[in-house]
């Protein structure tokens, strides 16, 4: 009977950490009962345009052997959506991404994505898989999610940021997004007057 509940236990929390977020360990996917994660629900907070703070400097090698960075999409809307291929949340949020990506895209909105804690052929893999049409800065120690410590935890992931026309950070996601939500979010501050 005991092993029957800690099994019962275990399943519980391995089920527990696919569902909420994830957190890896050098490119490896967590094991049951790892807590290294914070958990998210997915909803979208917006900051006010008064108490907004910049974005620090983002950049970086792309998947695809390129180089991306914040500061050429100045005077758009960047969606900045940090993921790894191992985190079952990121995989189902993936074709939300990539759907408002391909239909924001003509209202001055871009996407980039920032894959960390992965291995880079698994990243490469879901990547080609997902087909996301538009690139991701591959950050495997997680420096550019450290650079973004006190607006999001360093172990959350899926996390969705909004950066404004002006380069500020407008909103925030813990969690994988609701496709809804992430439109609505991405529409307003694409209206709002530079």
């Amino acid at each position: 009977m005991r092993a029957k509940l800690f099994s019962a236990a275990a399943l519980c929390a391995a089920v527990a950490v696919s569902v909420s977020g994830c957190a890896g360990n050098e490119g490896s996917q967590p094991q049951a009962g790892d807590t290294r994660f914070v958990a998210g629900d997915g909803k979208i907070t917006m900051f006010d345009a008064a108490s907004r703070k910049a974005a620090p400097a983002v950049e970086g090698e792309t998947l695809d052997g390129g180089r991306a960075t914040l500061a050429a999409h100045r005077g758009k809307v960047v969606v900045l959506n940090f993921w790894a291929s191992w985190c079952a949340p990121c995989r189902a949020e993936a074709p939300v991404l990539k759907d408002i990506a391909a239909k924001t895209k003509g209202s001055g909105v871009e996407f980039l994505g920032i894959d960390f804690k992965d291995r880079k052929a698994d990243a490469l893999a879901f990547e080609r898989g997902q087909q996301t049409g538009y690139p991701s800065i591959f950050d495997q120690p997680g420096k550019i999610a450290l650079s973004f410590q006190g607006t999001v935890p360093p172990a959350a992931i899926p996390s969705t940021l909004i950066i404004d026309r002006q380069g500020r950070i407008a909103a925030r996601a813990l969690g994988a997004v609701k496709y809804s939500d992430l439109l609505a979010t991405v529409t307003k501050l694409s209206d709002e007057s530079q």
